[in-house]
């Protein structure tokens, strides 16, 4: 079982940034992926960013050259820096961590979430 912990959420104008943060409640280099995603009102959650165990990134092309995923194994935090906000980056954010857990396969876990909120 894993514990996600997000935090760093909040209101900001439109041009503004904010880092996110998620902590995992265990050695983070033992999870094979992790990453964010996003879900706004009336829309499906979707992938933002996404950092293998390699450190491989991935993001969704509505995001590139602005958000950018890290991670710090010594803290066992994975980190989400947001620049360049826009009003359509509104949205709930979610950590997630996606590992294999031996003979039951593959596991996804979830934070809670941390609110984004972005104003003209």
């Amino acid at each position: 079982q894993v514990q996600l912990v997000e935090s760093g959420g909040g209101l900001v104008q439109a041009g503004g940034s904010l880092r996110l943060s998620c902590a995992a409640s265990i050695n983070i280099f033992s999870i094979n992926d992790m990453g964010w995603y996003r879900q706004a009102p009336g829309k499906q959650r979707e992938l933002v960013a996404r950092i293998i165990r390699d450190g491989t990134t991935h993001y969704a092309d509505s995001v590139k050259g602005r958000f950018t995923i890290s991670r710090d194994n010594a803290k066992n935090t994975v980190y989400l820096q947001i620049n360049s906000l826009k009003p359509e980056d509104t949205a709930l954010y979610y950590c997630n961590a996606h590992t294999y857990v031996g003979v039951g396969g593959w596991a996804d876990y979830w934070g809670q979430g941390t609110q984004v909120t972005v104003s003209l």
